[in-house]
């Protein structure tokens, strides 16, 4: 068995405005960052395992702190945790992920070459950056480490989906989240699909 990605730390009980979470962090022992996976409880009381809902999340300072208009992170995080909170699941919250992985700073350079007309992927090629440089062993190892081992994950990505079955997490089925379209991300949302692979509607504004 390999080193797993990630050691546990603490766990503690947090109210939010979604409902009470139990919230597990852990270290990346590769990249130092901290990760968190947030558990709700099924509604008959038991705890996730096998089969359970997830969303594996990016950090995103500027869709969820500043409700940024430019991507649909901050209503798709709002959206995960509601759905969690319903019916049991969890969201894992891997920090480090800002910009699809190039940093908070790179990420408002590529912004700025978007108002230049380039789309999100080519302006973070023209920075002599990956188009998504993001890794999920360190999600699927703390989904193990929860006994969650098969998912049905919230997510459009079908390299999150990838990723996941790579280091050993069964994906059952991808559950669409789409979430937060507006008229200041539907170019971002359309390159994601037409040149990402995202599994999005042809007709956003319908779908969000």
């Amino acid at each position: 068995m390999t080193e797993s990605h990630v050691t546990f730390e603490v766990e503690t009980t947090v109210p939010t405005t979604h409902g009470t979470f139990r919230v597990r962090a852990y270290t990346d022992v590769e990249t130092g960052a901290d990760h968190l996976a947030i558990v709700a409880s099924r509604p008959d009381g038991t705890a996730p395992g096998p089969g359970s809902l997830v969303r594996v999340h990016s950090e995103c300072l500027t869709g969820e702190a500043f409700g940024s208009l430019k991507c649909e992170c901050g209503p798709q995080l709002d959206a995960a945790l509601d759905t969690i909170h319903e019916h049991g699941g969890v969201v894992v919250y891997l920090r480090g992920h800002e910009g699809r992985g190039i940093g908070l700073i790179n990420k408002l350079r590529a912004y700025r070459l978007q108002e230049d007309g380039l789309d999100t992927l080519d302006a973070n090629l023209a920075l002599g950056l990956p188009a998504d440089s993001r890794q999920y062993g360190a999600a699927a190892d703390m989904l193990r480490d929860l006994g969650v081992t098969s998912v049905h994950l919230l997510s459009n990505n079908p390299d999150k989906r990838r990723q996941l079955v790579q280091h050993g997490i069964e994906v059952l089925d991808s559950v669409p989240l789409v979430v937060g379209v507006g008229a200041f991300n539907e170019g971002y949302l359309d390159t994601k699909r037409d040149r990402m692979g995202h599994e999005l509607p042809d007709r956003l504004h319908d779908a969000g």
